[in-house]
């Protein structure tokens, strides 16, 4: 939770620079069964816990810093997710009241901040040096909660009425709560790379008419063959979107302010989601360019398309870290690419819906997929024969993957400080997994399927090795987000 107070979205925390390359991000949410939070419970737990530290000249103790910690900490969770979303856009006189409340909590633990600093004097001279510190603990806590709420909760809340527009159904709700997730940790993980960025969401249970002359005629006009910013396709009765920017020189925040306006402004998207039963899975991606020249068309994720060949199974995926024979591989499998695309992760979504053409399911297509690339590697991919899951792949110590389980969704970001907004709990991959930890040379790596269905749970994960041996992923295996060094 520290992260998000210490360091805002626009100022992460850098990476490790020798593994400085791009950031995958990916947000599956299943329909949550909670309702909106109460408004009026809401208002009041606030207004406790800043009344309890107002009207006083000593410091608060431990016992009311915590008790106020933990009432604030309450009003976070509810607030989060789409139910908490729907609240604050739904009542106006909710989110100006959270406001105000949360400004007043700044105020009155800036105030008892002051006097701890002061280290001495009427406000800390009947304090022990253990109390001091349970003080100080407590403060941290309360501090992290009140930062949550006005800088995470009603900035997602500003920022998905802006997406969003007019349409406030829940499923549009839902499905620019996780876009506005994916653009959030992309911001955060820009540091790791940002001279093009792209965000992808497949949406299905639309419920359109993709047969109707006037949707056909819109699909068909965003068929770029590169499958650039805007682009559409139909795979199976889903839609896949992609949106894209590119630029050799540019601020942090200029691609996904791109990235935003984009889908703001796209007129089809908002009508996929705006059915009931709709439902969208986002994979975004931001890039350090180190194979193919920066361009929307090398920006990921990429598509499975090739020149003569784009009515395959349809698979998209995005890539962190290098496949060394991609070159081969293209040459082997007579992979016509155009020639406008230079990046070497066009060969993954390729390879994966060659092998379901053939025949294979999707987890063994995209197993025998990464198994046979070489180079340390993070993957993401997704097939419009399953569009309500994403494909995980992790080979080598070089780069990162991060499974965040939130509540009715999965957040996955290439390092913790892009999923901590939404969840303190993850589940790191491991690059270095033997297939065979009793066999000197077995393959290393894993690979990890989610699944919309139970977002958020254990039971929506599969982990496997390299070699397609299930590694059962157990509670132990979670970790919990602390402080960054």
């Amino acid at each position: 939770r520290l992260l998000r107070r210490r360091w805002p979205s626009h100022t992460p925390p850098r990476p490790n620079l020798g593994l400085l390359m791009c950031g995958i991000v990916a947000v599956l949410r299943r329909s949550s069964g909670r309702m909106p939070p109460d408004g009026a419970r809401l208002l009041d737990e606030l207004e406790q816990a800043a009344g309890a530290l107002s009207g006083t000249d000593q410091v608060a103790g431990p016992d009311v810093l915590a008790r106020a910690a933990a009432q604030v900490e309450d009003v976070d969770a509810l607030l989060k997710g789409s139910p908490g979303v729907r609240a604050l856009l739904g009542d106006r006189a909710l989110f100006v009241g959270v406001e105000h409340h949360v400004e007043q909590l700044q105020l009155a633990t800036d105030r008892v901040e002051a006097a701890l600093d002061a280290n001495g004097g009427a406000l800390t001279a009947d304090l022990s040096t253990v109390e001091l510190e349970n003080v100080n603990a407590a403060l941290v806590r309360l501090k992290d909660a009140v930062w949550a709420v006005g800088h995470d909760r009603l900035r997602t809340a500003r920022a998905v009425a802006d997406l969003c527009g007019s349409d406030l159904a829940a499923s549009a709700i839902e499905a620019f709560t996780s876009v506005q997730v994916a653009l959030s940790a992309l911001d955060r993980l820009e540091v790791r790379g940002r001279d093009s960025a792209g965000l992808h969401l497949f949406v299905h249970h639309h419920g359109l008419d993709l047969d109707d002359p006037a949707i056909a005629r819109l699909l068909d006009e965003r068929r770029d063959t590169l499958f650039g910013s805007r682009a559409v396709r139909r795979a199976g009765d889903s839609l896949s979107f992609v949106y894209k920017a590119a630029a050799e020189i540019g601020e942090l925040g200029d691609n996904t302010a791109t990235l935003r306006d984009a889908i703001r402004d796209d007129d089809l998207l908002h009508l996929a989601v705006a059915a009931e039963t709709a439902r969208a899975v986002v994979l975004a991606h931001t890039r350090w360019a180190s194979v193919g020249i920066i361009s929307e068309a090398n920006a990921h994720p990429v598509n499975s398309e090739v020149v003569g060949r784009a009515d395959g199974p349809y698979v998209i995926g995005a890539l962190n870290g290098d496949v060394d024979n991609y070159a081969d591989l293209e040459a082997i499998e007579r992979l016509d690419v155009p020639t406008e695309m230079t990046t070497d992760a066009k060969v993954i979504p390729t390879l994966v819906s060659r092998r379901l053409a053939a025949g294979e399911d999707v987890d063994e297509a995209f197993r025998a997929t990464v198994a046979s690339l070489e180079g340390s590697v993070a993957i993401a991919a997704s097939a419009g024969a399953r569009p309500e899951s994403i494909l995980l792949a992790l080979r080598g110590s070089g780069q990162a993957l991060n499974v965040g389980l939130a509540e009715d969704t999965f957040v996955v970001a290439s390092e913790p400080y892009g999923l901590v907004e939404e969840t303190a709990t993850y589940l790191r991959m491991d690059g270095e997994t033997p297939s065979d930890p009793q066999r000197p040379g077995a393959t290393r790596g894993q690979i990890v399927t989610l699944d919309a269905g139970a977002a958020g749970d254990l039971a929506g994960i599969r982990r496997f090795a390299y070699d397609g041996t299930e590694q059962p992923a157990q509670l132990s295996a979670v970790t919990l987000a602390g402080p960054c060094p």
